[in-house]
């Protein structure tokens, strides 16, 4: 598998506004907390992260093992060892970020439910051990550069299917100055297959979402506002938005497949 080598600088921090910020010794942001309210999801991209949610059964959405592939701030890992309760383990390359979210933006100490590993993404998803062990993968990969994912090629995110249940979904942040959308989702869709590949507008940030499954079979569009409904009320996150903006993949991807 042949990939960017990851380099990092130190973990940093800054404050503006009630919200703290971490860096990796530069001026691009790889994570948000609130500090007066630290279980809220932040960053905007952050909550769309979380559009994985639309395609599952609402009475399901606490149950199985939920994968972060990057720590950030420890939003998603807080988020879904916290207020879903799954099952969660996240990976992280850098140890600094690590230590940074246990001291700064409350990550909990590992116990039964929660598992803080450093370790390089790509060799844990292509680890035999965790073949159909997951059943959500939330990836976003980026070093203090922020250019683009450090993980980005097909061999990959193959690897990251492998890692999925039946059922199981993905979520990808899609995001810098030398990242291609369309390259990137045509790397998903031919490790997951078009029809099981989905994307969010972007943010004004230039963020992009995109969801990708394995063996899910979308509801109809009655089930999937009221699970939008339902998600809003329970944990305070725009999914009727979210489901505005999900739309199948471009002619542009297609054609590239």
């Amino acid at each position: 598998m042949k990939n960017k080598t990851p380099t990092w600088g130190p973990a940093t921090l800054s404050e503006f506004d009630g919200v703290r910020f971490l860096h990796l010794d530069s001026i691009w942001v790889q994570g948000a907390m609130r500090i007066r309210k630290p279980d809220q999801l932040e960053l905007e991209y952050i909550q769309r992260m979380c559009a994985w949610m639309l395609w599952r059964d609402t009475a399901e959405l606490g149950q199985g093992h939920a994968v972060q592939l990057g720590l950030g701030a420890a939003a998603l890992t807080r988020f879904c060892h916290g207020q879903l309760r799954m099952r969660t383990t996240a990976v992280e390359i850098n140890p600094e970020v690590i230590a940074a979210c246990r001291q700064w933006f409350r990550l909990p100490a590992n116990d039964a439910r929660l598992n803080v590993v450093n370790e390089d993404a790509a060799r844990w998803v292509a680890d035999d051990a965790h073949l159909q062990t997951v059943d959500v993968l939330n990836v976003d990969l980026y070093d203090h550069d922020a250019a683009s994912p450090v993980l980005d090629d097909e061999a990959f995110y193959a690897s990251c299917r492998g890692v999925l249940a039946d059922g199981g979904l993905m979520t990808v942040n899609l995001f810098g100055r030398s990242a291609s959308f369309a390259r990137s989702a045509a790397r998903i869709a031919r490790a997951f297959g078009s029809e099981q590949v989905w994307s969010l507008a972007p943010t004004k940030e230039g963020n992009t979402v995109v969801v990708a499954a394995r063996g899910v079979q979308v509801p109809v569009r009655e089930v999937l506002e009221q699970r939008a409904a339902e998600i809003e009320s329970r944990f305070k996150l725009p999914a009727r938005k979210w489901l505005r903006l999900v739309r199948p993949l471009p002619t542009t991807v297609l054609q590239a497949l």
